[in-house]
């Protein structure tokens, strides 16, 4: 798990401190943002900008946000995709996609055992990650084939989110935006070399993906297909999505793209695998709380 730095987060905390009372709706200011950064990195209730907020607001909110946190977390690895899933995007009331930045120092390896309370609200997910090969022609890829001859490799991912505020039943699509689309931590499984076939980019699509706990026992499950369709359409997404707000997308950077799952609540003494019925060799990832 991260290790927070101590001088770090209280230079966040001064800044929070001096959050304004109250400001126009609009772009959220340095210090809301410093104080949302604070909350994340303290894993506390985020505070909500004054105001109504708008997408742009949010998704202007987030840049600074993540900007803050970097000062914490480090080097970033990659990106997510989130409410890639028609359930999730219910549940937020957003019905696209949002991009969020992962960071290297979040992530940690199958069997894994890890606090239950990772996070100010923490959930579970099965994902996947790809490893991008080739940025340019992901972004241009127009189907998931192409999108799969962009990528060097894939692997199985438990997810861990963070809903972050106090209420989550009042999270929005705004407000998630600007909590880095809650990113939080994740479990990365063993990365499989991809070989660009239609029959694997297929896969993707009819796999079906499913968390189990220790005793075997289903916790919930879905489809590749809820996934827009393909996840490997999560990627071109978040090509396009990085190259559209002039972000570079480098060699080597990880794409998380999106949940084939229900949001679960962990718990101390459960272990959670996912599982990837369909793809070659049928991969898992694990993760214990405690």
């Amino acid at each position: 798990m991260i290790q927070i730095s101590k001088p770090a987060l209280a230079a966040l905390a001064l800044c929070s401190t001096l959050l304004p009372g109250a400001v126009q709706a609009a772009c959220p200011s340095d210090l809301e943002a410093a104080a949302v950064a604070a909350a994340i990195v303290a894993r506390q209730p985020v505070p909500r900008p004054a105001g109504g907020m708008s997408m742009a607001d949010g998704l202007c909110g987030r840049d600074k946000v993540v900007r803050y946190l970097a000062q914490v977390y480090g080097e970033s690895v990659g990106y997510k995709a989130g409410l890639t899933n028609p359930a999730v995007q219910q549940r937020f009331k957003y019905d696209a996609p949002l991009r969020g930045t992962v960071f290297k120092s979040t992530l940690t390896t199958d069997g894994a055992e890890l606090p239950a309370a990772f996070g100010t609200r923490p959930v579970f997910e099965a994902d996947l990650i790809v490893e991008v090969a080739d940025p340019a022609a992901l972004a241009r890829a127009e189907t998931p084939l192409a999108a799969l001859k962009a990528v060097r490799s894939y692997a199985p991912y438990i997810e861990l989110p963070d809903l972050m505020v106090a209420d989550p039943s009042t999270l929005g699509g705004p407000m998630l935006a600007m909590v880095n689309v809650g990113a939080r931590a994740g479990v990365v499984g063993k990365a499989i070399p991809v070989k660009a076939t239609q029959a694997l980019a297929d896969a993707f699509a009819s796999m079906t993906v499913s968390l189990t706990d220790g005793s075997g026992a289903v916790l919930d499950s879905g489809k590749g297909s809820a996934t827009l369709g393909n996840p490997l359409n999560a990627a071109i997404w978040l090509a396009r999505d990085l190259a559209a707000s002039g972000v570079p997308l480098k060699r080597g950077d990880l794409l998380s793209l999106g949940s084939f799952t229900k949001l679960l609540p962990p718990k101390p003494g459960l272990t959670v695998k996912a599982s990837y019925e369909g793809l070659p060799g049928n991969p898992g990832v694990s993760v214990r709380f405690r």
